[in-house]
């Protein structure tokens, strides 16, 4: 399961090794000056913006890589199975995503851990 991780200046989506593949991708590293907000999202689908990009999507399961909308271009790592809460943070600035979407088994302590990292 996907992890949003802080090292050092920057927050990172520390995908597991069957999520590289499905994503496309290694691990998402954003610097952590462009966090401008952090939520958790009760429900997974309302924290996925736009149309699947590079990535897997298996409908009412999974969501993994990019989304792309008009706004720009979102990463999510979101396992939709259950009620499954998902911490968005959204970004701005040099970043190459808009949001980054991951559903954490203790959200909660995650958004507080990357608040406090930003500052926020």
């Amino acid at each position: 399961m996907a992890r949003l991780v802080v090292e050092g200046d920057e927050l990172v989506v520390a995908l597991s090794w069957w999520e590289r593949p499905a994503a496309h991708r290694r691990d998402v590293r954003v610097p952590v000056s462009a966090i401008r907000q952090v939520t958790v999202e009760p429900d997974w689908w309302r924290a996925l913006r736009g149309m699947r990009g590079r990535g897997t999507w298996i409908p009412g399961v999974l969501s993994i890589g990019t989304r792309t909308y008009p706004g720009g271009t979102d990463f999510a790592a979101v396992r939709a199975r259950g009620r499954r809460p998902v911490v968005c943070v959204d970004l701005e600035g040099p970043s190459p995503c808009a949001r980054l979407a991951v559903t954490d088994p203790d959200p909660a302590a995650t958004a507080r851990a990357v608040r406090a990292a930003a500052g926020l």
